[in-house]
C-alpha cells in the first residue's frame, strides 16, 4: 500500500502532492512500481496534528480520487471521518482505512452501505494526545482484543470485509511498538488480513539514530521485511517501489511466487 498525502502537514511528505499534477504523478509511479494499493489521506494524523474540517479533508482527497477512478489501480481513503468516506467512496475509493478502528457507527454503516472492506486500526487516544504517555497494562493482549471485537462488530453490522492494524506509533512506546511486531504472527492467527504501517516513523529515529524521517527508508524495510515474514497481508510504505523490490527478492528467498 503507497502512501498519498494530500496534506500540507504530514511528519515526511507534507506539502508534496497538494497539486493534482504532483498527486497524480505519485499515484501512477507507486501503480506503475507495482503497489497493489494508493492509500490517499487528507488529514495529517502525526502525533500533535491537529483535526481538519471534514469539508477541507474532502476537497483534499476528492479530486484525486475522480482523476484515478478507473485507472489500472485500488484505492483506498485514509480517514476517521464518516462523511469523508463517504465522499471518497462515491469518488472512486474502494477501501476505507480509518485509524479510528472503526468505533464510530456511523463509519462501519457508510462501509457496509457502499459494500467496501475496511481496514481498522488501534489507538490509544486521538493524534493530538495519543504520544504524551500511552500505558497498557499487557498491549499483545489489549490491542489484539480490541481488534478482533471490533472486526467482529464490523461484520455483525455488514462491512463486508476487514483488515486488522496494530497501529504502531498510535499510543504506543518504543517497547508497546516491538512488543506488537513480536507478535505478529499471533494477531494474523486471528484469521483476518493484517496490515503493519511502520514507515519512516520515529521508533526507527530511536532505535538507528534516523532523525530526518525521510531518512529511514532501510530502518521502514526492516521492519516491514520483517512484518511480512510474519504473514501481514499489506504494508503501507511512502516508499513503494523499494518496499515491491525488496519483497520480491524476500518472496525468492522463501519458494514463493516472483512476480515480474
Amino acid at each position: 500500500m503507497g502512501i498519498l498525502n494530500i496534506t500540507p502537514d504530514s511528519f515526511s511528505d507534507g506539502g508534496r502532492h497538494l497539486a493534482l499534477d504532483a498527486a497524480l504523478g505519485a499515484a501512477r509511479a507507486m501503480r506503475e512500481a507495482g503497489a497493489l494499493l494508493v492509500d490517499v489521506g487528507g488529514e495529517s494524523t502525526r502525533p500533535g496534528a491537529a483535526p481538519v474540517p471534514a469539508a477541507e479533508e474532502i476537497d483534499r482527497v476528492r479530486p484525486v480520487l475522480r482523476a484515478l477512478r478507473g485507472a489500472d489501480m485500488l484505492l483506498s481513503v485514509d480517514t476517521m471521518k464518516p462523511e469523508v468516506a463517504q465522499a471518497a467512496l462515491d469518488a472512486g475509493a474502494h477501501l476505507v482505512n480509518d485509524v479510528g478502528g472503526l468505533r464510530d457507527p456511523e463509519m462501519r454503516a457508510v462501509c457496509a452501505q457502499a459494500g467496501a472492506p475496511a481496514c481498522l486500526m488501534h489507538m490509544q487516544g486521538e493524534p493530538r494526545t495519543m504520544q504524551r504517555a500511552p500505558q497498557y497494562s499487557d498491549v499483545v493482549a489489549e490491542v489484539h482484543g480490541f481488534l478482533a471485537a471490533q472486526a467482529a462488530q464490523a461484520h455483525a453490522d455488514g462491512v463486508p470485509d476487514v483488515l486488522l492494524d496494530p497501529g504502531l506509533g498510535f499510543g504506543k512506546t518504543l517497547e508497546h511498538n516491538l512488543a506488537l511486531l513480536r507478535a505478529l504472527p499471533a494477531l494474523v492467527a486471528l484469521g483476518y488480513p493484517v496490515l503493519v504501517g511502520a514507515s519512516r516513523k520515529r521508533l526507527i529515529d530511536t532505535l538507528a539514530g534516523v532523525p530526518l524521517a525521510t531518512a529511514r527508508d532501510p530502518g521502514t524495510l526492516a521492519l516491514h521485511l520483517h512484518a511480512a515474514r510474519a504473514g501481514a497481508a499489506v504494508v503501507r510504505a511512502h516508499a513503494a517501489a523499494e518496499h515491491v523490490q525488496a519483497l520480491r527478492v524476500q518472496a525468492a528467498l522463501a519458494g514463493g511466487p516472483v512476480s515480474t
